[in-house]
């Protein structure tokens, strides 16, 4: 089970919280259960700072949990917008002056989904993403994601906010606890009450925590970014592979299916001359093994010109190779590139 953390020496942030973790919080406090319910619709549904609007809360003890808590906000430093899509990218500075990204995506309905960073930078290091090349500094608290929901849906009430991806930066398995407990107050009735299913956990392969997952039967969507099939292949473009092999990922992934039902999600960055030949569609269908799948296949986007994206004759061979296999696929849209808020663009760069 997730707990509640944070820095030592600094007061619990009550935006990380679900109505029953603020009760075992304080057992001191007279909170029953509909006070602590009302307290956290009032700092997370209607987005509050204060507790004077708490029906049935007194004056005193408002005050106190006030005291004991804190209520800041992340500081929004900078908001860019693309001018190839609706994609805006905000950059955050949290208390302790570390700085990192989110991404508002407009989908199809009047709605907004957020991708959410769980790490500041990230220790994965994968040769194609920019955000590895930042290294890792420290984890986001369970507050500082949900936060990030919070400032999208703020800013753009002319939408609601019905989903969530944790597929910014950092490597969300590295974080578990604290992104658990994010996705847990975004899905309370008392918070941003976005539905289990429209939340995403996106793993570049931690097996042990792919497991653990798994084991503990959560709602949340699960995708493993596979990249290649072909062991020796991931481990050069991964290094995460070479702890974690291609066939125990993938392994881990379909008990994840058979237990949760539904299709094993594969997350495919598609690199030019590198993972986009029919040895990789074979080796994909060998360790599926007949499960039902969908991979999500999305071209890369690398500032450093060393990885380029498959031009449409090499990526129609490659979903033609898939779709040989039976491998069902859709292309996934990674917008605003211009502004740096694509998939593995995300390096904390202001304007």
């Amino acid at each position: 089970m997730a707990t509640v953390s944070g820095p030592p020496d600094v007061a619990p942030h009550l935006r990380g919280m679900r109505p029953e973790d603020l009760r075992a919080l304080w057992p001191d406090l007279p909170l029953d259960d509909r006070l602590a319910r009302r307290i956290q619709a009032q700092l997370l549904w209607r987005d509050a700072d204060d507790l004077e609007c708490v029906v049935g809360l007194s004056h005193a003890l408002a005050r106190e949990v006030l005291r004991r808590g804190r209520t800041t906000r992340l500081e929004v430093v900078e908001r860019l917008t693309s001018q190839v899509d609706p994609f805006m990218k905000y950059l955050f500075r949290a208390p302790d002056g570390q700085v990192f990204e989110a991404v508002r995506i407009p989908l199809e309905r009047p709605r907004w989904s957020v991708c959410v960073s769980s790490q500041v930078g990230c220790a994965l290091a994968c040769a194609f993403c920019e955000t590895g090349r930042l290294g890792f500094t420290r984890n986001l608290e369970a507050w500082e994601m949900v936060e990030q929901v919070l400032t999208v849906r703020r800013e753009g009430p002319e939408r609601p906010v019905t989903g969530v991806v944790f597929q910014g930066q950092g490597e969300p398995f590295q974080n578990y606890d604290n992104v658990i407990r994010a996705a847990q107050v975004l899905r309370d009735p008392c918070g941003p009450r976005v539905g289990g299913d429209r939340i995403t956990i996106s793993t570049a392969g931690v097996l042990p925590m792919i497991e653990r997952y798994t084991d503990e039967g959560h709602p949340y969507r699960l995708i493993l970014s596979l990249t290649s099939a072909i062991q020796e292949k991931r481990a050069s473009l991964l290094p995460l592979g070479q702890r974690y092999t291609a066939a125990d990922l993938v392994a881990a992934m379909r008990r994840h299916s058979e237990r949760r039902g539904g299709p094993v999600n594969l997350a495919w960055v598609l690199m030019s001359g590198v993972n986009t030949g029919q040895d990789e569609a074979r080796e994909l269908a060998r360790l599926l093994d007949g499960a039902p799948a969908r991979i999500s296949v999305i071209d890369v986007n690398d500032p450093t010109g060393r990885f380029h994206r498959a031009d449409d004759a090499e990526r129609g061979a490659f979903l033609s190779a898939l779709a040989a296999e039976r491998l069902p696929f859709v292309r996934r849209y990674s917008g605003g590139p211009d502004i740096h808020a694509a998939c593995g663009m995300l390096a904390a760069k202001r304007a």
